[in-house]
């Protein structure tokens, strides 16, 4: 799309011939023959770019410019003037325009000042887009080296149009990052399509890549196009691709190499424009050495390889993620926002985390439907980790270790969990209520309340 450039000045001569000027370098331009008249067309449509006089009648170019500000802050504005002076100038930054140019103006230098103003416009809107995307992408999330060093490296990978490995645990967010890299490549506005290979039976994945004709096998009661026709002009991310089976690796390689398929039960062959990103939680090498996966598929799709790092590997960004996914639930679901108080965020940063993320923020949702406390405490937690985590002797005991009842009230499942959690806490404290509060993060008072309403009598759990 072009450029679409404001031009602003009471003088028709000065309008035209700049307006010829710029659709002469391919640019739109829209004119106003005085401020007012500019603030109008502002609001009737958006534009890249102001260049603006600063004498004119009614309201002047220094006004304008602050009133340009108020309402559309990042749109670069360049000023000029027959009767520039060093006081005009200043107060012209000042208010935020990008540069300042003087009457006559030399065609050239007025073309590489809005060439100039528009490239940095350019750039500043991708920095915001950039830092929104990452300050939003929840798996993302953390300032350790290891995320610092994965992002970066899925900007570098983005814009280059190639093959994309990603190598990690379950529950790393390797989807994520192959969403990253679609979002944040040439590719964004086009489809993003995944296939987990491992969940596709063998027999029908090549239906569900390639796409089949009417009646290419039984129950093939219409035509359908496959995730490659549907990725089309975009990104097809092939989940688990360690777990596809020989005969279809052959087929993909082709497919790879060819940019064509064919449809199963079909005789044409289709071009397909796709990016393909591959994931696995495999040891791809150690599956060729043994034969189990094509060398040359494996170089095929690897032209570059990403790596996500286990949970454990950056436990330092354990508390920020926490804080993210309750936000992130009680957004989602309408509660109540809630903290997690310092403690509990140092439970949860303690332990393994064999799930990583995706455990992570399982246990965390669970904490927020199992306990009303705000601050959620460490007890809270121990009580939604599995059993053996976290030093649960109630949920040890009780053999639940955190897992949901798969029937029952919500209610009821909290009084139970919270009656379980309160009455092994006054145990380990000798029946201290001051001290089991404590502990707790609640107030005397407030344990006294919570065990008259769960039936606790502390007398019998000293």
């Amino acid at each position: 799309m072009k450029p679409r450039i404001l031009i602003v000045d009471d003088d028709a001569g000065t309008l035209a011939s700049l307006s010829r000027a710029f659709a002469l370098e391919g640019y739109t331009t829209v004119t106003a023959g005085s401020a007012t008249r500019a603030l109008e067309r502002l609001q009737e449509e958006p534009v890249d770019a102001i260049l603006s006089d600063v004498v004119m009648p009614e309201m002047d170019g220094l006004s304008f410019l602050a009133r340009v500000k108020e309402r559309s802050p990042d749109v670069p504005v360049i000023l000029m003037s027959g009767q520039a002076t060093l006081d005009t100038a200043v107060k012209a930054t000042q208010l935020g325009a990008l540069d300042f140019v003087e009457k006559p103006v030399g065609l050239e230098r007025l073309l590489l000042t809005l060439r100039n103003a528009l490239r940095l416009d350019r750039l500043q809107r991708e920095n915001r887009e950039l830092q929104r995307y990452w300050r939003d992408e929840l798996s993302l999330i953390g300032e350790s080296r290891q995320m610092a060093s994965l992002r970066a490296l899925v900007e570098r990978a983005a814009p280059a149009d190639v093959p994309i490995l990603i190598l990690g645990e379950n529950g790393t967010g390797k989807e994520l990052v192959a969403r990253a890299v679609h979002d944040l490549s040439p590719r964004r506005d086009q489809p993003f399509v995944k296939m987990n290979c491992a969940a596709v039976p063998a027999e029908l994945v090549e239906s569900e890549l390639f796409g089949h004709e009417k009646g290419a096998f039984s129950g093939a009661v219409a035509q359908r196009r496959g995730r490659f026709e549907q990725a089309d002009g975009g990104t097809l991310f092939l989940d688990e691709i360690g777990d596809m089976a020989a005969p279809m690796q052959a087929k993909l390689l082709r497919v790879l190499q060819d940019g064509e398929i064919t449809r199963v039960g079909g005789a044409g062959e289709i071009r397909v424009d796709v990016r393909v990103i591959s994931a696995t939680n495999h040891d791809l090498d150690g599956l060729v050495d043994a034969g189990r996966f094509r060398e040359d598929l494996f170089y095929r799709i690897n032209t570059l390889s990403l790596r996500t790092p286990a949970l454990r590997e950056h436990a330092q960004d354990v508390p920020a993620l926490a804080v993210h996914f309750a936000a992130a639930a009680a957004r989602r679901h309408h509660w109540k926002p809630r903290q997690l108080s310092p403690d509990a965020l140092a439970l949860l940063q303690e332990q393994p985390w064999k799930g990583n993320v995706r455990e992570l923020r399982n246990v965390v949702e669970r904490v927020l439907i199992l306990s009303d406390a705000d601050p959620i405490s460490p007890a809270d937690v121990r009580a939604a980790l599995p059993a053996g985590a976290g030093g649960s002797a109630a949920g040890a005991a009780s053999g639940r270790g955190g897992s949901i009842p798969a029937e029952g009230a919500l209610r009821e499942i909290v009084d139970n969990y919270e009656r379980e959690v309160i009455r092994e806490r006054l145990r380990a404290h000798g029946g201290h209520v001051t001290n089991a509060a404590r502990s707790l993060g609640l107030e005397r008072s407030h344990l006294y309340k919570k065990c008259r309403q769960l039936g606790i009598d502390i007398r019998e759990e000293g």
